[in-house]
């Protein structure tokens, strides 16, 4: 992917003690937007609970040795923040029932709560997830 000169651009291991690295990185970008200190809030969560769900789609599907980029984008009025992984599939051959319950789809739930658009794209061998954030829509 080509990076656009107003984005940062992080690339981080798929396991859990890396997450926070994520959470962290965002909140510096965010802070620095015209971004109520709510909305960047939301956009730390967010963004934890995306990189949450790559690493434990990487678990179940064995690619704990794959990555997560995270990619922001900063607009005047908006962050764009893409999450590409490695994770592989998340196809895990649920249909409805059993799986609306499952911890991710409520990752996924608060994730569409906190930020004002969300994409989930499957990709070769693992998910692109676009978030947007709009700067007092709060």
């Amino acid at each position: 992917m080509n990076v656009p000169n107003n984005c940062v651009e992080l690339k981080i291991p798929c396991k859990p003690e890396y997450v926070g690295v994520a959470r962290l990185a965002i909140l510096g970008v965010a802070s620095r937007m015209k971004f109520s200190y709510d909305e960047v809030e939301d956009v730390r969560l967010a963004v934890g609970e995306a990189c949450t769900t790559s690493v434990e789609w990487a678990e179940r599907n064995g690619n704990t040795e794959s990555n997560i980029v995270l990619i922001s984008e900063i607009g005047d009025d908006r962050l764009t923040v893409d999450i590409i992984d490695e994770a592989g599939s998340r196809n895990d051959g649920n249909v409805g029932g059993e799986a609306e319950q499952e911890p991710e789809n409520l990752g996924a739930l608060l994730v569409t709560l906190l930020v004002d658009e969300v994409t989930v794209e499957p990709k070769d061998n693992g998910t692109h997830v676009r978030m947007v954030k709009y700067a007092g829509q709060r």
